[in-house]
C-alpha cells in the first residue's frame, strides 16, 4: 500500500489560500533530512508562485530546531502554517497543535488525527481506509495468494477534515462554502 501523504503540499496550500486569500506569510515548517522534503518545498514553491502566496519555510528535525522553528512562527506576518508531512513531526503533534493553539496560528496537517487532536484542519490519504486496503491483502495472502503477484496500491481516498470548535478558538469563522468541501467537520 502506497500512500500519497507527502504529494500533496500544493493542494494543501491551495486549500489555505482559498480559507485565507489575502494572508500576508504562510509558514512551512519542513524537516531536511526527510528523503521526499526537498521534492516537497519545490513543489510548494512552484504552487505558492503561480498563486502569488509567499511562504517562509522554517527547517527542524530535532527538538531544539523545532523549538526555533516555532518560535519563528510567531512573528506577526505569519498568517498560518502548513506542516509538510513527516514521521519527526507525527512524534511531535501534541507540541505542534499546542503552539498553533496556543499562538492562535491557524494550521493545515496531512492527517485526520492532528484535526482529531485539536488541529484546525487536514487533507490528505485516509488512513482508515489504507489501513483497510492492507487488511484486505493480508486476507488475499492468508488464503494462498502469492504477494509478488498482487500489485502495490496507491491510496484514492483523500479527505478534508475540519475542527470547528479549534475554529471557533482560534476565532476564525470559516466560509459555508469552504465546510462545503470537508468531508468531515468535527465539533
Amino acid at each position: 500500500m502506497s500512500t500519497t501523504t507527502n504529494d500533496l503540499e500544493a493542494k494543501r496550500l491551495g486549500l489555505m489560500h482559498e480559507l485565507f486569500p489575502g494572508a500576508s506569510l504562510f509558514g512551512v515548517l519542513l524537516d531536511p533530512k526527510f528523503p521526499s522534503t526537498a521534492r516537497q518545498a519545490a513543489e510548494l514553491r512552484a504552487a505558492a508562485s503561480t498563486i502569488g502566496q509567499p511562504l517562509s519555510f522554517l527547517n527542524a528535525s530535532t527538538d531544539a530546531e523545532l523549538d526555533a522553528a516555532l518560535a519563528a512562527l510567531r512573528q506577526p506576518r505569519v498568517t498560518a502554517m502548513l506542516l509538510l508531512g513527516n514521521p519527526f513531526f507525527d512524534t511531535n503533534r501534541s507540541k505542534i497543535i499546542a503552539f498553533a493553539t496556543q499562538q492562535k496560528l491557524p494550521a493545515m496537517y496531512h492527517f485526520r488525527e492532528y484535526v482529531v487532536d485539536g488541529g484546525l484542519m487536514s487533507y490528505g490519504t485516509s488512513l482508515a481506509e489504507a489501513y483497510r486496503e492492507v487488511g484486505v491483502y493480508a486476507a488475499k495472502i492468508l488464503n494462498g495468494a502469492k504477494p509478488s503477484d498482487l500489485p502495490v496500491l496507491q491510496s484514492t481516498k483523500f479527505e478534508l477534515v475540519v475542527n470547528l470548535k479549534t475554529a471557533k478558538t482560534l476565532g476564525l469563522t470559516i466560509p459555508a462554502t469552504f465546510l462545503s468541501l470537508a468531508d468531515e467537520l468535527i465539533d
